[in-house]
């Protein structure tokens, strides 16, 4: 008995301790102290804080503790029962009179009876928990991929987010530039005007262009303030937590380029992992019916300690010990045809899992083209938009120190400006585009990292 009492002391100290374990496992991790990340430090934090992503690290502990509690039958279930009962009348039975044969009624029992036992039961062999023990590893992988499916989508969105807010960012910068160009040539088309060397149109077309790119400007910073609260909710970022990007336009650009000969691999993609998975765990439900026929197998075995007496005063004085065991079989004759029917059953859901397999697989197929043709296209749009780049900044510097000499007019600077901001904003619209499908052609390969 004293090392039952400790066994017990043991198992409550346990349970009094698990919840605490348990809330200091599920706390948010602390936030980094920086307020300035690079696309890298954005998806680690992401991948520590996004809600969605702690919810499938928790479904993953969830399908541990689900395969604990399902194994647990294979353990010996071991209990105590404590009964305890006083007779106001005892029970009559009918005794014959040996010398007569007459039946004579008289009372049996004692009044008062108090039984403690310890019972226990072994599963030799049972059709549940040997699911249960088949299930385990595939349940933990499907927790898993779906953890791995969790951190390629949120990957995927903290990267578009990211560069979103840099594209924003990028065209805050060329209307701001485009502006000073403006306000420039705002002032000396004035004065040219006051002094009567040109006439009122020169200054009027300069301030509606001037007016344009202000719209321009604005529209830009109430983007990047849009852009930058949705990547602060990707990333698990509370709102009032200021947040400013770092990054390096030569590595964008050269991180934009790919291998476009990289053949598509489909088993490398989550969603056909994860419906091979489910795929094994229904292969699974339909042994498990198809062996529903098989008996079940249990040891069990009981020790009671019975105290009795009239008196309840003395009813603990006397014990009378007594104990058994046993093997307890069990075999279903009939079951109303429902085995059969959960097995037919399981076998068309197996069978439709197939066609969901064929049916991923042309998706896959699709996705993958539609990535490759758009990152083709959005990477021939960069490189002439560089090179369109490159000739509108020779145009302007020419045009405009041909105006200043005199010998261009104001509306082919004009003309040069409108062309210099178009191809600006042409430019870092195709590349930040061009990074963001990258990242969808990666995650239609499925090569797209979830660890950084």
């Amino acid at each position: 008995m004293k090392h039952v009492h400790q066994a017990l002391r043991l198992l409550l100290g346990f349970l009094w301790l698990a919840p605490s374990a348990a809330l200091a496992q599920s706390a948010p991790p602390s936030l980094p102290a920086n307020q300035v990340f690079t696309l890298d430090q954005c998806l680690n934090v992401a991948l520590a804080n996004q809600p969605v992503v702690r919810q499938a690290r928790i479904d993953q502990e969830i399908a541990q503790a689900n395969n604990q509690v399902a194994l647990a039958a294979w353990l010996p279930q071991v209990g105590v029962q404590g009964t305890a009962q006083h007779y106001f009348q005892l029970p009559f039975t009918i005794f014959p009179d040996p010398a007569t044969g007459t039946l004579t009624p008289r009372q049996i029992g004692v009044r008062n009876v108090t039984t403690v036992g310890l019972s226990g039961t072994q599963t030799i062999y049972n059709n549940d928990v040997y699911l249960a023990a088949r299930s385990k590893r595939f349940n933990n992988q499907a927790a898993t991929q779906n953890t791995v499916n969790v951190k390629i989508a949120t990957v995927s969105d903290v990267s578009k987010g990211f560069y979103d807010v840099l594209l924003a960012q990028r065209q805050l910068e060329v209307f701001s530039q485009d502006i000073a160009r403006l306000q420039r040539n705002y002032r000396d088309a004035r004065a040219r005007y006051e002094t009567g060397i040109a006439d009122k149109t020169e200054y009027l077309q300069a301030e509606i262009s001037l007016n344009n790119s202000l719209t321009g400007r604005k529209q830009a910073q109430e983007a990047i303030k849009a852009r930058l609260a949705y990547l602060k909710q990707l990333m698990g970022l509370p709102p009032e937590r200021p947040l400013a990007l770092q990054y390096d336009t030569l590595k964008l650009e050269l991180a934009a380029t790919m291998d476009t000969a990289v053949a598509l691999n489909i088993s490398n993609r989550i969603e056909i992992q994860q419906l091979q998975t489910q795929k094994s765990l229904q292969d699974i439900t339909v042994d498990y019916y198809r062996l529903g026929f098989l008996p079940s197998l249990s040891a069990f075995g009981n020790y009671n300690s019975v105290f009795q007496n009239n008196s309840a005063s003395e009813l603990y004085r006397t014990r009378f010990p007594n104990s058994y065991a046993g093997l307890q079989l069990g075999l279903p004759l009939f079951t109303g045809f429902r085995r059969t029917q959960n097995l037919r059953r399981a076998r068309l859901e197996n069978t439709r899992l197939d066609e969901d397999v064929s049916n991923v697989r042309n998706q896959i197929n699709t996705e993958y083209a539609t990535a490759l043709a758009n990152y083709k296209g959005y990477y021939t749009q960069y490189m002439l938009g560089k090179r369109n780049l490159e000739a509108s900044k020779e145009v302007y510097n020419v045009i405009n120190l041909q105006y200043r000499e005199g010998i261009r007019a104001y509306i082919d600077l004009i003309v040069a400006q409108t062309t210099l901001r178009t191809s600006q904003l042409n430019y870092y619209t195709a590349l930040f585009q061009l990074l963001s499908s990258k990242v969808d052609l990666l995650r239609a390969l499925g090569e797209l990292p979830t660890e950084y």
